[in-house]
């Protein structure tokens, strides 16, 4: 099984403000990658999943210069609770901790296999982690 993370906006690159963020490419490489994978996966009979999150907020800080996080300018602590939906359609951003949880939660499990999918915090409390594998087994 392969899970790559990718990024939210990989399928709308001529859509605001994808554009923005796809100057230098990396948009595009991404979805060259994502390709590969899915051709990949046909070809060879192995499983993926592609974990599309948002712009990443919230700690740790260290090796990264990105102004938001190098002065620890994170969402306030009611932005906790998670939202995934199947191909690239969610606009937000992603906790770090709730990529890892989310990642954790596709190894551990069974769930999101041969599926590409977006994860975004939103207001709200934090799921339980049984909530958080409740939502991946929805997709």
């Amino acid at each position: 099984r392969v899970i790559m993370l990718s990024s939210i906006g990989v399928q709308r690159r001529d859509q605001m403000p994808f554009p923005v963020l796809n100057a230098c490419g990396v948009l595009s490489a991404k979805a060259t990658g994502e390709a590969a994978i899915q051709q990949g996966a046909q070809e060879s009979g192995f499983s993926y999943t592609i974990i599309r999150p948002g712009q990443l907020f919230g700690g740790p800080y260290d090796n990264n210069y990105y102004l938001g996080t190098l002065f620890q300018l994170d969402k306030d602590a009611a932005t906790q609770d998670v939202q995934v939906g199947r191909g690239d359609e969610l606009i937000g951003d992603t906790l770090r901790s709730t990529l890892a949880e989310v990642t954790a939660q596709i190894c551990e499990t069974d769930s999101a296999r041969n599926i590409d999918f977006a994860v975004v915090n939103s207001k709200g409390e934090p799921p339980s982690i049984e909530a958080i594998q409740a939502r991946l087994d929805s997709l």
